[in-house]
């Protein structure tokens, strides 16, 4: 089937996608329903070779951020005290509500407290637990519960949130929750939106899907009545204009929906993480800087470290095919995917278990940039054995390479390919 248009007699099964070739990757799925794959479907207008290929990326981003442990993830203290939003109450049918409170948010302290890579895997948290939450639902209510409804708070939005680092940050979680939650938003209520609400939309909403957009509903003065047709008064807050209250009578229900506030300045990192580098690189405009590592046994323990000055940078890791060769990044097989990194706000620290021999780190600029940066080959000796050398600057096999490159802070710009 290709096209909107769908027959009334159609009755979705998951052989739609099966047929394709996703046998492989079906036990990766958290469902494999009906109801499920139906999403992606929908979401590529029953384009099945598109919509394999959205489902295996799917799979390709739980298997990066460990989905089916994520819940028990601890993200850092300053992202648990000062990061927005929660879950709090359903709607009349049954859907988990979910509240943002733009206004007290502090993006500016967050990105300067906190990785971008860490903003993104809470908010991809907070996705799997919706997911949760729907599927109790429908075990509890005995109706299949899929959708989310939720209100966004903009009281209080200001300059400070259209700051580019924290718009650009937003779109990266937008297209997250459209790439990975297809058809899982039910509505959108904006609430209290103030005259600079249209500026602010423009500048996110090309990041949403036109079925998303239409799902997205600014409220007037009556936003309270609205809201009430919708649910229950007994599960909507006091602060929103129903009766639901924590148990100690807090009538923001703070329990389940964090306000945010203004970080604290002694959780900002940059300077508190100064340290000194082993290496130092200034990349020119267009070029890149690489450097190869040959890993003897798998198992052992890549880590990176490194920080930028001016500009973000974007950072990857992939399996190189061809040996004694520069490769582009379209040509190997993605194993961590490239993302961009707020490393001239916040030093980036990472690792990567091998279980490839081999590894090749590749970095790339679009501008001219001071790269401060080290990395180490950690062996694991019950493999290695004692003694046994770590690395070596040549390879005879596949590699796993990293890349970084730069993003220009200009209008128009756009990402060179490696």
């Amino acid at each position: 089937l290709r096209g909107p248009q769908i027959p009334q007699s159609y009755t979705p099964t998951p052989s739609c996608l099966c047929h394709g070739k996703l046998q492989d990757v079906l036990p990766s799925l958290p469902s494999q329903d009906d109801y499920f794959l139906l999403k992606w479907l929908r979401a590529r207008s029953f384009d099945l070779p598109k919509a394999e290929a959205m489902l295996r990326k799917h799979i390709e981003v739980r298997k990066h951020m460990d989905a089916d442990n994520i819940i028990t993830w601890e993200p850092p203290e300053v992202i648990r005290k000062y990061m927005s939003g929660g879950m709090c109450g359903y709607d009349r049918e049954g859907s988990p509500v979910w509240y943002e409170i733009i206004g007290p948010l502090d993006a500016k302290g967050l990105l300067f407290s906190a990785s971008k890579q860490d903003l993104i895997k809470n908010k991809f948290r907070d996705c799997e637990l919706l997911r949760h939450a729907c599927d109790q639902q429908s075990e509890k209510l005995g109706k299949k519960i899929e959708m989310v409804m939720m209100v966004y708070d903009c009281e209080g939005l200001g300059l400070k949130h259209l700051w580019k680092p924290a718009v650009d940050t937003y779109g990266e979680i937008l297209s997250m929750f459209e790439e990975n939650y297809p058809e899982s938003l039910k509505r959108l209520f904006i609430v209290k939106a103030p005259k600079l609400f249209p500026v602010a939309y423009n500048l996110v909403k090309h990041f949403l899907s036109e079925d998303t957009r239409k799902k997205v509903v600014v409220l007037g003065s009556n936003w309270k009545e609205v809201l009430q047709k919708y649910i229950d008064p007994a599960q909507i807050p006091v602060e929103y204009g129903g009766t639901l209250t924590d148990p100690d009578g807090d009538p923001k229900c703070s329990s389940k929906i964090n306000y945010g506030g203004d970080v604290p300045q002694h959780y900002y990192v940059r300077d508190q993480l100064a340290q000194k580098y082993e290496h130092s690189v200034v990349v020119n405009r267009g070029s890149s800087h690489q450097v190869e590592y040959e890993i003897l046994f798998p198992g052992c323990v890549l880590r990176w470290q490194f920080r930028s000055e001016g500009a973000d940078i974007g950072f990857g890791v992939y399996l190189k095919t061809k040996v004694g060769e520069r490769q582009r990044a379209a040509d190997m097989t993605e194993v961590l995917p490239n993302q961009r990194y707020n490393a001239h706000m916040v030093p980036e620290d990472g690792s990567l278990t091998c279980t490839t021999p081999g590894i090749c780190e590749c970095r790339s600029c679009l501008q001219t940039l001071d790269i401060p940066f080290q990395q180490e080959v950690l062996q694991d000796p019950k493999v290695a054995g004692e003694g046994a050398p770590t690395s070596h600057p040549t390879s005879t096999d596949p590699w796993l390479f990293t890349t970084m490159e730069t993003l220009l802070e200009c209008p128009g710009c756009s990402v060179v390919v490696l």
